[in-house]
């Protein structure tokens, strides 16, 4: 049995459209002050926000569908639960698109080097050019992720009631294309593949272009590899965060065993060591290569007010923490420890954005703790549109909430 012959079954009414509405409620007001505070004298402080939850949100939805095609490519036996509910995650994929595309609004405050004399880094580092092969980049991905769900439900939609307009138009594309389950299964096979090379390259990209690139003036030839790991070790936080959710919601057909949560948080608890030997490897580098022109940028987030708090609760939060506290396999085996440990994790790589940006969009007032009621306000804003992409999934395939195994093909 393997992760591509799961098939959805005891499929769940859809959900009912009054389940939007807070959400809808919250997101539109996260946006409105987003927008008042991007026009009344801090338009800095709102696209620092606005970057930063762009960034955030973006490496989870990625890094979500990442699990489903790793556990389809390694032809795991134990994850289709979690791939199930995984996938839910790729229906941010086309707000995340939109939200890049509306970066160019704010440009002259996303970029701080605009306008600068960046030595003859302007091939590279301009806005045109910049926006347009990260676009294609986030194209490709989310294509080949897609085209990756597109036969994975051929699969899982085969006992399907066609009872949501999505339902029924896979169905009706379904009819058109081969049915040999084995030509489905290369084809999975092809674009899970692709879809993991892809995503490597697409977040190394972003990492180089929205990240790094806000001080110029400073690199790390680690910091795209370090960017898709982190989007790993986040995606695998929030895949845990949610299935431990949807578990302890007795109105959700979604059990987990406690065998299958151990599991997965071990996988957890190993992305974050590799997560930690990134994170630290970045600056040996510097130390030991002794590149003294580099080491500013580190000296100020780690060594001055109030960018080392930040430091400290990042490196606390997302390596001591889980570190120690998921070596107890009970821990690992409940979900209301899980849904605290993943939470704290996910808090401490939205803080690691405000501390890797901060220092250069704020670099008027740099001693100013940078993440506020307004901050707050707007990343709640993103929130609710990510739990919106989540519910409406959730919707139009309710039948990802109860699954079995079937047999092997």
């Amino acid at each position: 049995m393997t992760s591509m012959d799961t098939a959805f079954t005891e499929p769940s009414a859809p959900l009912k459209k009054s389940i939007f509405f807070i959400p809808a409620l919250i997101a539109g007001g996260g946006f409105l002050f987003f927008i008042i505070l991007a026009a009344t004298g801090h338009p800095e402080k709102a696209w620092l926000a606005y970057l930063t939850n762009f960034m955030f949100f973006t490496i989870l939805s990625c890094g979500g569908l990442l699990f489903s095609t790793l556990m389809h490519f390694t032809k795991a036996k134990w994850s289709h639960t979690f791939a199930a509910v995984a996938e839910a995650f790729s229906a941010f994929f086309p707000v995340s698109f939109v939200l890049f595309i509306s970066l160019f609004i704010g440009h002259n405050y996303v970029f701080p080097w605009t306008g600068q004399d960046l030595h003859g880094k302007e091939v590279w580092l301009n806005v045109p050019f910049l926006f347009a092969r990260d676009g294609v980049a986030f194209l490709i991905l989310y294509s080949l992720g897609f085209g990756y769900l597109y036969h994975s439900f051929k699969f899982k939609l085969k006992t399907a009631p066609k009872n949501t307009r999505l339902k029924a138009f896979l169905f009706k594309r379904f009819e058109q294309c081969s049915q040999d389950p084995e030509i489905i299964k290369r084809r999975m096979t092809v674009f899970a593949g692709w879809y993991m090379f892809a995503f490597a390259m697409c977040l190394s990209l972003i990492g180089f272009d929205l990240v790094m690139s806000a001080d110029p003036h400073w690199y790390s030839t680690l910091f795209g590899a370090y960017t898709f790991i982190k989007a790993i070790f986040a995606g695998f936080g929030a895949i845990i965060l949610l299935v431990s959710l949807l578990h302890l919601n007795p109105k959700v057909p979604f059990t987990l065993t406690p065998a299958q949560l151990a599991d997965m948080s071990t996988l957890f608890f190993g992305f974050s060591i590799v997560w930690g030997d990134f994170f630290y490897s970045q600056f040996v580098v510097i130390w030991y290569g002794n590149i003294p022109e580099e080491s500013a940028y580190i000296i100020k987030r780690t060594m001055t007010q109030p960018w080392n708090i930040l430091a400290w609760t990042v490196f606390l939060g997302c390596f001591v923490l889980p570190f120690i506290i998921l070596l107890s396999r009970k821990i690992k085996q409940s979900p209301k420890c899980m849904v605290v440990i993943s939470s704290c994790v996910l808090a401490g790589l939205w803080i690691e954005h405000f501390l890797l940006l901060g220092p250069s969009f704020l670099a008027h007032d740099s001693t100013k703790f940078p993440i506020g009621i307004g901050e707050i306000i707007i990343t709640l804003g993103f929130l609710a549109l990510f739990s919106i992409c989540i519910l409406a999934y959730f919707k139009e395939l309710p039948e990802s909430l109860k699954i079995n195994s079937g047999k092997v093909a």
